[in-house]
């Protein structure tokens, strides 16, 4: 019986990018298309099989610790950015502030659905979405470049709605443009998640 259930739900890629090697910041560059391959994108610094561990794992590995790299793609919801937006006071959040690898539309509540998705484009190319991500200082730095004084506001406002974080599992491109299926565990939540929370607390 599979494990994966595809769903009605698609995406359109909207944006596409990289936060290339050597750079300053996070700030990405816009894309055609992109080479998605088992260690994510040729000259993205978020490439690699694996990673050094960061404070977003701290309670499992030390930092600097090497792991595997389920952090290959940042993927952004259109309709989350345009909210993040409109509470920050600018006409548009640009995905380069964010040093988005993809920006999708066509999924509601985007930066909420369930870990171990996968997004898999016609072609094939399929990635998995390994968790939330957490909204941070980083963008807000961006954003004060191009927009002195707005930055402050990013983090609040992004809480929720920062996209996931993604890496693949199966090859191939992604253009601008392309469609990607969302695809679902077929499983319950895990009806203990508040207890355990509380315990840890």
């Amino acid at each position: 019986m599979p494990a994966l259930l595809p769903t009605e739900f698609t995406a359109r890629i909207t944006w596409l990018g990289r936060v290339e090697r050597g750079g300053e910041g996070i700030r990405s560059v816009p894309l055609e298309m992109v080479e998605a391959t088992f260690a994510g994108v040729e000259g993205e610094v978020h490439g690699g099989l694996t990673r050094a561990a960061c404070v977003r794992v701290r309670d499992q590995h030390p930092e600097g610790t090497e792991i595997r790299n389920v952090r290959q793609f940042s993927i952004v919801s259109a309709e989350e950015m345009a909210v993040i937006a409109s509470e920050i006071g600018v006409d548009v959040l640009a995905p380069t502030w964010l040093g988005a690898s993809l920006v999708i539309a066509g999924i509601p509540d985007f930066s909420h659905v369930p870990p171990s998705s996968r997004l898999q484009s016609a072609a094939g190319t399929t990635l998995v979405i390994d968790m939330q991500n957490r909204p941070c200082i980083y963008p807000a730095k961006e954003i004060d470049k191009d927009k002195p004084g707005y930055g402050k506001a990013f983090k609040p406002a992004a809480t929720g709605r920062r996209g996931v974080t993604a890496w693949v599992e199966r090859e191939g491109p992604l253009h601008l443009g392309d469609k990607l299926r969302l695809h679902v565990p077929d499983q319950r939540a895990w009806a203990h998640i508040h207890d355990s929370l509380d315990r840890a607390e």
